[in-house]
């Protein structure tokens, strides 16, 4: 089967394929599992033009320049000419290219759509993504309820069309927790990890306050905080400071993709407070490391973690309740924790269960 992966984003930043190579790993695991028995081609549009093959994936770089974007006639009859079985289109919020491609390609060609963090346009623009669905034939979310909602907004005619795959995987593995603590200096028991963005979404206002209390009455525990903007840090250093907290919660910043293989297998427990998300890169590469997660109760964390049996849920902003659950963190059962997040990791998470599902899905509209 010949697959055709493409994304109408243009990504003038990217000036060389090893830079998007690096980029995409989470992505492009995937493909490359795919292209074990398939042919799989991916287009992208970077400040490069050429085509190289990597891991298996023929990929073919394409600089139209960001005026094609909109009207993208070119890439469409690029992808076209290349006469694939099934085309994976990368997000939902290009409805109109979506539309011009199929209209070019005829009924053919098999179209999947996978969601990556979009929410349903509203207004006039939802009439254009409820028109690209005559087109779309699959749809891939982290979580069957996510694409429920695209369906109760009707702009998916029907929720026959959904099917239940993973965005993003992770490259990282089990360690032994000593030499990876060896190289990240944490310490404490048990030891708690906290990745993300400091924003009001990923809401570590509501995880710090929690953890105050926690930590008072277990003052062996620590939380290492990685993140990559500040916004509310202003307020963290205010909340630790009057919380006596400074030295049970340390503020690490900002670390390299590679050194998070050591921070996630140094932790004992991955915790996030996150009102939406798309999917969750860091909590899969946490689990991906044996880590045992504590998230918030959403729709793609519930998929993520196996409805909770992974780790533990506590509903989105609610401090007494993720209070709660740390303290049933001390509680027997480490271990079996996170043998079960490795084992799911492995069998729902993983790049290859991720193809799996994909082919599945492929092969069921050819």
């Amino acid at each position: 089967m010949r697959y055709v992966s493409v994304n109408y984003n243009y990504s003038p930043d990217y000036s060389t394929p090893e830079s998007w190579f690096k980029r995409t790993e989470g992505y492009a695991g995937i493909l490359e599992c795919l292209s074990r028995d398939n042919e799989v081609i991916n287009i992208k549009q970077i400040d490069y033009a050429g085509n190289c093959m990597h891991n298996g994936i023929d990929y073919r770089f394409e600089n139209f320049g960001k005026k094609n974007t909109l009207f993208p006639l070119k890439l469409n009859r690029y992808v076209t000419r290349l006469a694939p079985d099934v085309v994976i289109i990368q997000g939902l919020n290009k409805p109109l290219q979506m539309i011009q491609l199929c209209l070019l390609a005829g009924k053919k060609m098999k179209v999947i759509a996978h969601h990556h963090a979009e929410k349903p346009f509203t207004g006039w623009k939802r009439y254009i993504q409820k028109a690209a669905d005559r087109f779309i034939h699959a749809y891939l979310f982290a979580s069957y309820e996510m694409g429920l909602e695209w369906v109760e907004k009707k702009i998916i005619s029907s929720p026959a069309k959904l099917h239940e795959v993973m965005e993003v995987s992770s490259r990282f593995r089990h360690l032994k927790k000593e030499p990876a603590k060896l190289k990240t200096g944490v310490s404490g028991n048990p030891t708690f990890l906290w990745v993300g963005r400091l924003n009001d979404n990923k809401d570590p206002l509501t995880v710090l306050k929690a953890f105050i209390k926690y930590a008072a009455i277990n003052p062996d525990a620590r939380l290492y905080m990685l993140y990559h903007t500040d916004e509310l840090l202003p307020q963290i250093k205010q909340l630790l400071k009057e919380g006596n907290a400074v030295d049970k919660i340390i503020l690490v910043g900002k670390v390299e993709h590679d050194e998070m293989l050591y921070w996630y297998n140094s932790a004992d427990f991955f915790v996030s407070g996150s009102h939406y998300e798309g999917s969750g890169t860091a909590l899969c590469e946490a689990m991906s490391c044996g880590c045992v997660p504590i998230v918030t109760d959403i729709p793609s964390f519930r998929m993520i973690t196996d409805g909770g049996r992974c780790g533990w849920l506590f509903k989105a902003g609610d401090e007494k309740g993720l209070l709660s659950v740390l303290m049933e963190t001390k509680n027997p059962g480490l271990q079996a924790k996170q043998t079960r997040a490795l084992t799911y990791f492995k069998s729902n998470l993983s790049f290859e269960a991720i193809a799996q599902n994909i082919q599945a899905v492929a092969e069921s509209l050819i």
